[in-house]
């Protein structure tokens, strides 16, 4: 907990007790349904909760936005982002229905009321729009790409134009030249300097 802290402070009292209740909740599910690896349930706020709280350190979400999350998981990004962006409507998707059971607990858990779950493909979702996408280490840019821009609403509402913003680790010139975008790429190092962080970016490809 005390390493979100060191890069984010300005939480009221429910939001502190919230982030401090994801431990021992994900800790208690994980032993159930593993969504995170074992090495990682001790880092948890540093390889989970601060890694998809970047998202939110270049994206200033505004009240009343629908934000997609792609292939879920347990719950990355999208349970951070919900606690942080309490007034953001978040949407997390994943295609194996019994982790988003560890997300519905986990968000029941800490009284979130602004994330929804759909047991589906992002293929499948219809006769929906997003302000933004956003994913973790899912798929390759292309296809990701792919899925989001029919889901994206155009415009510019926040600082950050809506788009797709995902987490992306490692040498990505190969993938970004193959999913004929061009994203702006922003070194996670950069904004918080721990050493987990070397080689992990994030991607925002605009909706133009």
């Amino acid at each position: 907990m005390d390493i979100v802290l060191k890069y984010f402070s300005e939480f009221t009292p429910h939001q502190l007790k919230q982030f401090a209740a994801l431990k021992d909740l994900y800790t208690e599910w994980n032993e159930k349904i593993n969504v995170i690896s074992r090495k990682d349930i001790d880092k948890i706020y540093t390889h989970h909760i601060l890694h998809s709280l970047s998202i939110a350190a270049i994206a200033d979400f505004q009240p009343g936005m629908d934000v997609l999350d792609i292939g879920c998981g347990g719950g990355f990004p999208s349970v951070p982002l919900a606690i942080f962006f309490p007034e953001v409507n978040f949407h997390a998707v994943d295609s194996i229905g019994k982790k988003l059971k560890v997300v519905d607990a986990v968000a029941e858990g800490v009284g979130l009321t602004n994330l929804v779950t759909e047991h589906t493909r992002v293929e499948a979702i219809k006769g929906k729009k997003f302000h933004f996408v956003v994913s973790r280490a899912v798929a390759p840019l292309k296809d990701l790409w792919q899925w989001s821009a029919p889901l994206l609403r155009k415009g510019n509402a926040a600082p950050l134009p809506n788009g797709l913003i995902c987490l992306k680790g490692g040498d990505l010139h190969q993938e970004i030249s193959e999913s004929n975008t061009r994203p702006r790429m922003v070194s996670v190092f950069d904004l918080f300097p721990e050493e987990y962080f070397q080689e992990k970016y994030l991607l925002h490809v605009p909706k133009l």
